[in-house]
This record gives structure tokens, sequence and C-alpha cells, in this order.
């Protein structure tokens, strides 16, 4: 069985092979329980986002990857392969622009998320603290 890291650059190779535009691969595994890579692409028209996806597929097949859910047809926008430990997302230029999964699940998008998270954490220990404060000069009264 191939490891998610070498499934998704050798699936990286696949799709620049096949011309596939903007390709960028993402590491999740520290960010994510439900897979460990995303494989964006985008192709020039709904027949180029179609034959990316069957090249995905083939790859799969040949490699005896199993294929967990494959989403969307020739006319979509969007098509997505699941892999398991390897997403594969091929948009058409609008859509991945729409649905801005590159910016959604970017690092600075984490962090922006995890400084809000140490913010609200801090201002809850500040709370607990003044109350702690509060109940112990009670206590001294």
């Amino acid at each position: 069985m191939m490891e998610s890291e070498q499934l998704a650059k050798q699936l990286q190779e696949v799709l620049e092979d096949k011309k596939g535009v903007d390709i960028e691969l993402m590491d999740l595994r520290e960010r994510s329980t439900f897979t460990d890579f995303f494989l964006v692409v985008t192709g020039t028209s709904s027949t180029h986002v179609s034959a990316l996806a069957e090249e995905v597929d083939r790859f799969a097949s040949q490699n005896k990857v199993q294929i967990l859910g494959n989403e969307g047809n020739r006319e979509s926008k969007w098509v997505l392969v699941d892999l398991g430990d390897v997403i594969v997302h091929v948009f058409l230029a609008e859509a991945r622009e729409l649905y801005s999964l590159d910016k959604l699940w970017s690092k600075d998008t984490m962090l922006l998320n995890k400084r809000r998270d140490e913010e609200a954490l801090a201002e809850e220990i500040s709370k607990f603290e003044a109350s702690e404060v509060e109940a112990s000069e009670e206590d001294k009264n």
C-alpha cells in the first residue's frame, strides 16, 4: 500500500502531465482528522476537468488505491475524488475561486483561527483568575 505523501506527490505529477493548472498540494496531517492531503487543481474547460478526474481514477485503479468517493460529473465545475488519505479537487477556475479551498485551508487561515482560539483562552483564564482573586478576598473578610 502506498503512503499518503507518496500517493499525493505522484498524483500531483499525473495532474501536471495532463496540463492541470495552478496545482496546489496541501498537507493537512496536522489540521485534519479526515484526510492527510488535499490536492487542488484547475482545469481549463469542463472537458479538461473531466479528463483530469478520469486520470486520477485511472491512476488509482492501476496502483490498487481504493476510491472511496467520486462526486461531480462531466458538466461539473468541481469534481472531487476521495482516495481516503488524499482528496483530489478538480475545479474550473470560477468554481475554485468561489469555494476558495486554498484560502480556507491555508496555513495563514489556520494560524488566524489558532490565534483567535489562544486569545479566547487567555480571556477565559483572565476571567477565572479575577474570580479566584475576588473569592480569595471575600474569604479574608
